[in-house]
């Protein structure tokens, strides 16, 4: 029995805010707790504006786009990102996913991304990012004006579609000009020889659900357990002239369960805006696999100037965020218990100085490889575990000391099987 199942049995008459944030403590995508509550318009002429540097929920029709609206200026880039959480228990297209594009007064493009579930065809939280960028190479999109976001599924009409609306998560981020102009072209060498995997002895860090809870890790092996169905979230804290990689293992299951799920796990590593980056799947058939990411650059400002997208995201320093996710179809084989998970990551390269800006980006730390997740890396502390335990013990509070033996039976199992989960390593 999960804490969540006990607390709901234990604490009766808990509100329905409350209710839904001990849920979301374990395995539901783990929204961004500040975000305000917008509404897509069905015409751009009714679109509700974004304000930059903030984070809004909203909702994605089954079908057709919904629109947002942008006001700007005529000196930053500014980058959007949509998050698309289907609900529990959908169905999924192998194409299916979220598309974003972001479009000037005239309904010329001045960006598009999409992003899909893959081969797996399992639902999870995907995002895609799009960008109204100033540079010599665009002749758009660069004057003061009002822009319209536009987000839709990838392919609704997909065979095995989710005929459900899907929650969304939007985040705007502002990033000023440099004070001095520097490179127009991407670097145009840098180490892409695949890194050995980094080797040790694996440290227990439990995953993250959502991007605002994502769970900092630094360069070292990490050890986790993940369930078919569930995605888990990290972000390594990633400086200017530093290169990143990320090896993903699964262990061999104890299940005793045969066949072959292709595609099982998926790893996706987002840049500090969640654009997508690079990701690499992993088929399962209950013996240890290992896939690794492809070889990236080091963090530079010139590299938007690549015509690689994998190259052009790395554009800027900041928490970069690996996303594992593991295929319901997992279940089918090998049951729906807990498959090892082992990340082995890996920060390489010399720490450089990064772009001057004229202004402060907005937030004003999205760029920055953060000296907090730098501490809670070295003192192994997973991000969010505070907030997690705040909203425990709230629920506790609210049902009070009356609650029944159920509650403190369970509470005691509970207790008892997450420490014989963390015998060997600390767990955070």
């Amino acid at each position: 029995m999960t804490l969540t199942a006990v607390l709901m049995m234990g604490v009766p008459g808990l509100p329905a805010g409350q209710e839904a944030a001990a849920a979301g403590v374990f395995g539901t995508y783990a929204f961004d707790e500040g975000a305000s509550r917008v509404e897509g318009a069905l015409s751009t002429a009714d679109a509700v504006r974004l304000e930059t540097g903030r984070t809004y929920r909203s909702t994605l029709p089954p079908s057709g786009p919904v629109h947002y609206r942008l006001e700007l200026d005529d000196t930053s880039d500014v980058y959007v990102a949509a998050t698309a959480v289907p609900p529990g228990g959908s169905s999924a297209a192998v194409i299916d996913g979220v598309k974003v594009s972001v479009q000037d007064g005239d309904g010329r493009s001045c960006d598009v991304d999409t992003v899909t579930f893959g081969a797996a065809a399992s639902p999870h939280p995907v995002a895609a990012w799009v960008v109204r960028e100033i540079s010599p190479r665009r002749s758009l999109c660069k004057d003061a004006a009002t822009y319209y976001v536009t987000v839709e599924r990838a392919d609704p009409d997909g065979k095995g579609a989710s005929p459900d609306a899907w929650e969304l998560e939007l985040t705007t981020v502002s990033e000023p000009r440099p004070a001095q102009t520097g490179a127009t072209t991407a670097p145009d060498t840098w180490n892409s020889a695949s890194p050995d995997p980094v080797a040790g002895e694996a440290r227990r860090r439990a995953g993250g659900a959502g991007f605002t809870e994502a769970t900092p890790l630094g360069e070292g092996v990490w050890r986790d357990d993940i369930r078919p169905g569930q995605t888990l979230f990290y972000k390594v804290p990633v400086g200017w002239g530093r290169q990143v990689s990320a090896t993903a293992e699964l262990g061999s299951s104890s299940s005793g369960g045969t066949g072959f799920v292709p595609a099982a796990l998926d790893m996706d590593l987002y840049n500090p805006v969640r654009g997508h980056v690079a990701d690499v799947g992993t088929g399962y058939d209950g013996r240890q696999k290992s896939s690794s990411l492809p070889p990236l650059p080091h963090v530079a400002y010139a590299n938007r100037h690549a015509p690689n997208s994998q190259v052009a995201a790395m554009r800027f320093a900041g928490s970069y965020y690996l996303v594992a996710h593991l295929a319901e179809k997992v279940a089918e084989d090998f049951g729906d218990g807990p498959v090892p998970l082992t990340l082995r990551v890996r920060v390489s390269g010399t720490a450089q100085d990064g772009p001057r800006y004229v202004g402060e980006p907005v937030p004003s730390d999205v760029f920055a490889a953060g000296e907090q997740d730098h501490e809670a890396v070295a003192d192994g502390q997973a991000a969010g575990r505070a907030a997690n335990d705040d909203t425990v013990m709230t629920a506790l509070a609210v049902g009070g000391i009356g609650t029944g033996s159920a509650l403190l039976v369970g509470l005691g199992v509970w207790t008892m099987a997450a420490r014989r989960r963390t015998v060997s390593p600390d767990r955070p």
